[in-house]
């Protein structure tokens, strides 16, 4: 499902911290890892090997940039992210930590002189905040919770932190456990008792403490005897807090619901917390329905800009950009006469414009906001998307910057000028040995006489006069935009190196074609958005290069559920099928799944409510009811951590397949949630996906349906 918020909490790998610099010895620390391209091609182990580039700070005279870069390991099956600092320029690259750790939340103090951030500890084997100087020596411990800290925010007087650490909540029937440790029941008595990958037996809760430079301590949870998370889980970090300029006043956001009402409901709000004035609370927000997340004050501390969902449990909402008077508490929306939508925030350091980057017309370009006239200015261009947006000095703009053909690189952005500047390029020596890969923007009609925008990719070595076998992507979300993402897993690159031909479309329902293209998705999930995807399978058939025999299509979450549903209606199209965590069974979804809001909204409403005509509308499209029409090879694949669709999902379409006689396969990871992350997974995924893709793309498909099930049910076909 899609994603309110880019994830920011801390996922800490195992380290050994020395006393007077941050060094781990006792176990194996992750290095940049030795590939070999041969002939250009791009391997999954190859994909492996890039580096990862996860965060930035420039510290507050802009005499250096902070960065983590991670590798992987595909021995030790695991990732490292170590941090590094880097001139202005990008000149002078220096590493500064060598752990076992991953370090995170980076954050300069003392004028630059010294950066905060989060690693493990070795004495409470938790993560926690330390910080060191500029040259990385003199390391200090921060803070030393019990439950460890997942993020952090440095008040900007530097006199105050607060941190985010897991409370157990509060359990009525406790009493039930005494006299039986070796218990694994569990008793539950209401909804979202799982969430994403975890059973919720911990929650994250704020806490704040005086900070001396050096050491926290005496932590105050901010919202004691509160059953409540903050940050929200579970992907919220960081930008859920605050700090007002003089450190006076913190803001954080909190869904303040639990159990069904928390299942059921997106409306987040922003609370004042007063540090000076008696540690008074006061939601900002009140009354405002949707997700309100963000927060983030002007430099002087009078205005505080957001992000706002209007509408109650739709999680895919237009964001909008408010702006609220600290004085008065009167807000208005910025963004009410522009058609597209902020994904995050950043004042310039004047504090008369507010910079973001959002999806646009298929890419995410950065974008300026005059505060005073709402006027929005387009300040990069290209096939690029950016994020991570910061004001830097001389009026530059420092963010990161990907395409479907190469990862996060630090980019250095003049307004005015058309081209950013590379200021890492930590891929360039394994781009540089990979065969061409060309995107090329193209316009598809689509049934209601529309142009949906759809990136084609094209084969390494790319020969017109020849005849290539063709992939069809089908976003998931299904409100995510299909811009020039760049992804470890669905990676446009790999699929062209193996000689496909892959067109991705913007089809209903994805962002940043207005809210009318965005919304017309939910509540009809069979509906134009699945013609959008025949237009497209029709549109890449027709072009010369294409053996139109041989496309299959492909897709994960809702994608995955639209391979589901396209396997039913497709009519010949496709050769070959694959499904990665997707919807089967809609009815089975509804009750399954974890946060209710989406199902409830998305899908219009439960089953059972036979007078609601949308709701009907959309649980007689579900794939489970045409497996009848099922003709094409499939592939399926799920996690067992998966919370939010479950693998029993994927394993009722593969027992379905199979019992239409259909070549079937599945592969299931029991240790993986809604995506494939251990690297030797993701490259087993890699090869199921393209043994399979080939064995039926690469050589004329045989397998159709049988006349009769293989099996009845009390019979099983080996």
């Amino acid at each position: 499902m899609n994603k309110l918020l880019i994830p920011m909490s801390i996922a800490v790998l195992p380290a050994l911290m020395a006393c007077n610099s941050v060094t781990g010895e006792a176990e194996a620390i992750i290095e940049k890892p030795e590939v070999t391209v041969e002939n250009g091609m791009l391997t999954p182990e190859v994909l492996e090997a890039f580096g990862r580039i996860k965060e930035m700070a420039p510290n507050p005279d802009g005499s250096l940039i902070a960065f983590t870069l991670a590798y992987e390991s595909i021995e030790e099956n695991m990732a490292n992210s170590e941090i590094y600092t880097m001139k202005p320029d990008g000149t002078e690259i220096t590493r500064l930590t060598k752990t076992s750790a991953s370090e995170s939340n980076l954050q300069w103090i003392a004028g630059g002189q010294r950066l905060a951030f989060i690693t493990k500890d070795e004495e409470t084997e938790k993560p926690q905040v330390f910080t060191m100087s500029a040259s990385g020596n003199e390391l200090e411990r921060v803070t030393q919770l019990e439950n460890g800290v997942e993020c952090f925010v440095i008040s900007p007087d530097e006199k105050k932190i607060v941190v985010a650490s897991v409370i157990k909540p509060y359990n009525e029937n406790e009493s039930l456990f005494e006299g039986l440790p070796k218990t694994t029941g569990r008793v539950v008595d209401d909804l979202m008792y799982k969430h994403w990958d975890e059973w919720v037996e911990e929650i994250p809760h704020p806490f704040i403490s005086d900070f001396n430079g050096k050491s926290a301590s005496d932590f105050i949870d901010i919202m004691k005897d509160e059953p409540f998370e903050c940050p929200m889980r579970p992907f919220s970090g960081a930008e859920s807090f605050a700090f007002s300029p003089d450190g006076t006043k913190l803001i954080y956001v909190s869904r303040k619901l639990k159990g069904m009402d928390y299942a059921f409901s997106t409306d987040s709000n922003l609370y004042l917390y007063d540090i000076a004035e008696g540690k008074t609370v006061k939601n900002l927000t009140e009354g405002m329905p949707g997700y309100d997340t963000n927060p983030v004050f002007s430099p002087d501390g009078k205005q505080l800009a957001f992000l706002s969902m209007p509408t109650a449990k739709y999680e895919s909402d237009k964001k909008r950009l408010m702006l609220m008077d600290m004085a008065t508490f009167e807000m208005k929306d910025l963004t009410a006469e522009w058609k597209y939508w902020p994904e995050e925030l950043a004042w310039s350091k004047d504090g008369k414009s507010i910079l973001f980057s959002g999806y646009c017309e298929g890419t995410e370009p950065v974008f300026s906001m005059d505060v005073a006239t709402a006027k929005v200015t387009q300040l990069t261009e290209g096939m690029w998307d950016y994020h991570n947006v910061i004001p830097f000095t001389d009026g530059k703009i420092l963010a990161m910057r990907h395409n479907m053909l190469q990862p996060d690189e630090i980019m250095e952005i003049t307004p005015g000028q058309p081209e950013a500047k590379y200021l890492t390029q930590v891929n360039k020596e394994i781009l540089d040995q990979l065969a061409e890969v060309k995107v090329e923007k193209h316009l598809v009609p689509t049934t209601d006489g529309k142009e949906m925008t759809s990136w084609v990719i094209l084969p390494a070595n790319f020969d017109p006069a020849k005849k290539y076998p063709a992939i069809l992507y089908c976003q998931g979300g299904p409100q995510q935009a299909v811009s020039q993402f760049w992804s470890y897993r669905w990676n446009f690159r790999i699929m062209a190196a193996n000689g496909y031909v892959v067109i991705a479309p913007n089809r209903r329902g994805v962002p940043g074609f207005g809210e009318e293209w965005n919304r017309q998705i939910s509540g009809d999930y069979g509906g134009q958005n699945m013609r959008d995807y025949l237009s497209a399978t029709d549109y890449i058939a027709s072009q010369p290069y294409v053996d139109k025999n041989r496309i299959g299509a492909i897709g994960a979450s809702y994608g995955g559920f639209s391979v589901y549903w396209l396997a039913g209606h497709h009519e010949g199209r496709f050769a070959a099928l694959i499904a990665h965590a997707g919807i089967f069974n809609i009815e089975a979804q509804y009750l399954e799944t974890e946060e209710m809001w989406f199902a409830d909204f998305d899908l219009g409403g439960p089953y059972w409510d036979k007078e609601n005509a949308t709701a009907q509308r959309t649980y007689a499209t579900s794939p489970h009811k045409f497996v009848d029409k099922w003709t094409a090879p499939i592939l399926i694949t799920v996690g067992e951590l998966d919370y939010r669709i479950l693998a029993s999902q994927g394993m009722m379409a593969f027992n379905a397949a199979k019992m239409r006689g259909l070549e079937t396969e599945m592969l299931v990871f029991p240790d993986e949630n809604h995506w494939v992350i251990k690297p030797q997974n993701a490259i087993l995924w890699q090869r199921v996906f393209f043994r399979f893709l080939d064995k039926y793309l690469k050589a004329p498909a045989t397998a159709t349906a049988s006349a009769e099930p293989a099996a009845n049910a009390s019979g099983a076909a080996n």
